[in-house]
């Protein structure tokens, strides 16, 4: 189950940051999100360590914790998404697919011409399209 997705901008500032549990794990949620900002810049620093290559903008699992796995990817603009979730036994085509649908609702919602770029994004439809992907990535991956 997905608990918090991210959007983190070029300078690793905050853009979006959507959490689906209770309202006490926002700030242990929020905390795993800024510590996995650490490992992305590692991978993408050092590449040959993590035996990715340049072009990969899917960063896989960034780290385990007691209770959550995260993910990360990276956009062409080094915009980077992280995915928090409680699933123990996720297939990475499933973190890929939610990545690849996530991202095109990340373009959707930064092409506007109202948005500015590097602000937080406050577009109500971005949001119910993130919960309707999480939703979707629910019932894909329980069944």
């Amino acid at each position: 189950m997905i608990v918090c997705v991210a959007v983190v901008g070029q300078q690793n500032n905050p853009l979006y940051i959507q959490s689906f549990t209770e309202a006490e794990d926002d700030l242990k949620l929020h905390h795993i999100v800024h510590c996995s900002l650490d490992v992305v810049d590692e991978r993408v620093n050092n590449p040959k360590r993590s035996g990715s290559t340049l072009n990969e903008t899917f960063l896989g699992l960034l780290y385990p914790t007691e209770n959550y796995k995260v993910y990360g990817y990276l956009t062409n603009t080094k915009v980077k998404f992280i995915l928090v979730t409680t699933d123990l036994d996720v297939r990475d085509a499933d973190v890929r697919n939610f990545f690849r649908r996530f991202h095109s609702a990340y373009v959707d919602a930064v092409s506007n011409p109202f948005h500015v770029p590097g602000k937080k994004i406050t577009s109500r439809t971005f949001a119910e399209r993130v919960s309707n992907i999480v939703k979707s990535f629910r019932l894909s991956s329980s069944g």
